[in-house]
């Protein structure tokens, strides 16, 4: 956090001072929305929660050492001897909004804003593992991409820091152009338009119209606006019109500026390629598991380019770059020799057919000793009317794909991932259909054995995670 005085902040937010004493003291830690988390200096915002409000942990925070309290209402003191700091504002997440967008105009960074409907959050970790190179760099935690997460990132950059690397979530139209507004970026990364959301969005044309929002934002070429577009998405592609930036082109199409040849997939699954720049090409090795990263490594390797890394420092980088977010191709091998992949942080078809080609690709490493793959998948949420079709074509892909078992976890949606494998040719107990976690992990315990790899992935809302954990933490209670 940039120091700021709690009279700039009044000043900032537009908010009036409660039982404030001194209002030039700086607020020097960070700016946090859990109680919890709250360090000497910080500013405690107090939002209302699903289960709690922010307001009744005021004082807590206060005494933990938060500087004061962005809040709706002025807190009451417990004692006279024991005031609660407060700045009143009328709307908590608006004040966030503005105080964020106030520290980035002092910020001397380059902003990097990334959107898609798969692979941010992986993108995002690979972009800020090459930038951290180039110089200090402060990037979204997990997918904390929405509009309190987003300013809560950027109020973390200080002075020093060069890279400002921010992923941007939306459930709807004008969401991503708000958040351009609390940050505006100079470099703007569209990744794909799938059909995640597609249910609330209500069709694809609609997902790309709020995508490129995110180039719409951007400065014109002459004041240094980029924005760079995966060539191989013809949706992502046509943004290039609504754009005053300088459109740089990622992916495996020949016209593409950044671009991978000679894709291949080495032992276990991890992907090799050459990378192509403008400036030159060089070897890439990832520890990524799955030919997906491809698109997600040229995507970073994009943004670095422009950003003054070299062809070589970029393919080094990529090459030792690891999974920093949690249940994203989490890759562990038990003593008895099963691997177990947890990628359930979240589910769409799109990432579903990428993991379960990941999964068959792992696998073969551990056929010669007899291993099998295991695909235990639950719902993909928010497809709306195309949820039958969807759930359906993913059973059936398991099917094409060989793999060796599919484990349909929940209820309705999980039935039809297990009926289009049944109508795609699968027989026996290819494909089963289980109620729940408990029952996917009895039947994992008892079936196992060593060589297999399992791959665990739904929607985030199902907490399949719980199977791949189960898996690792022995034969104790499901939790």
């Amino acid at each position: 956090m940039i120091p700021l005085s709690l009279a700039e902040i009044v000043g900032i937010v537009g908010g009036q001072p409660h039982d404030i004493p001194d209002m030039d003291r700086k607020v020097t830690g960070p700016v946090v929305i859990d109680s919890r988390e709250v360090r000497p200096g910080g500013l405690f915002a107090a939002l209302p929660g699903e289960r709690v409000d922010g307001h009744d942990f005021a004082r807590g925070a206060v005494e933990d050492g938060a500087v004061a309290v962005l809040a709706a209402r002025p807190i009451p003191a417990a004692a006279p001897d024991a005031p609660v700091p407060a700045i009143v504002v009328p709307d908590v997440q608006a004040a966030l909004g503005a105080l964020a967008h106030a520290v980035v105009e002092r910020l001397d960074a380059t902003v990097v804003a990334l959107t898609g409907s798969a692979g941010k959050t992986s993108t995002k970790d690979l972009i800020a593992q090459l930038l951290r190179r180039h110089g200090p760099t402060v990037w979204t935690p997990g997918s904390l991409n929405n509009e309190i997460g987003l300013p809560l990132t950027a109020m973390s950059a200080d002075e020093t820091t060069r890279h400002l690397v921010l992923e941007m979530g939306a459930r709807g139209k004008g969401h991503i152009r708000y958040l351009t507004e609390l940050t505006p970026p100079r470099v703007g990364l569209v990744l794909n338009v799938g059909t995640a959301h597609i249910g609330e969005f209500g069709g694809r044309e609609a997902i790309a119209e709020a995508k490129g929002e995110l180039v719409e934002a951007l400065p014109t070429a002459a004041e240094g606006g980029v924005a760079l577009l995966n060539a191989d998405d013809p949706f992502v592609r046509a943004m290039a019109a609504r754009t005053k930036a300088r459109t740089v082109f990622f992916g495996e199409a020949a016209e593409a500026d950044v671009r991978a040849e000679n894709v291949r997939l080495a032992a276990g699954g991890r992907p090799s390629f050459t990378l192509h720049t403008p400036t030159g090409c060089s070897e890439v090795t990832m520890r990524l598991y799955g030919e997906h990263h491809v698109s997600n490594a040229l995507a970073a390797a994009a943004v670095a380019h422009e950003l003054g890394m070299s062809v070589d420092e970029i393919a080094v980088a990529l090459s030792e770059a690891d999974q920093l977010s949690r249940w994203r191709m989490e890759v562990t091998e038990r003593a008895d020799g099963v691997t177990v992949v947890n990628d359930a942080y979240n589910a769409n078809p799109e990432s579903m057919r990428a993991a379960l080609r990941a999964l068959v690709a792992m696998g073969k490493a551990g056929q010669a000793e007899g291993g099998r793959t295991w695909a235990v998948l639950g719902p993909m949420a928010e497809l709306g009317e195309d949820s039958l079709a969807e759930h359906d074509g993913i059973g059936r892909l398991a099917v094409r794909l060989n793999v060796s078992k599919l484990v349909a976890v929940g209820g309705q949606e999980a039935a039809w991932l297990d009926m289009g494998a049944k109508n795609e040719g699968s027989w026996g107990e290819e494909s089963v259909h289980v109620s729940d976690v408990r029952a996917a992990v009895d039947l994992l315990r008892s079936e196992l054995r060593p060589g297999d790899v399992v791959l665990v992935k739904a929607s985030r809302s199902v907490g399949l995670e719980r199977v791949a954990q189960a898996l690792l933490e022995g034969e104790g209670e499901v939790v």
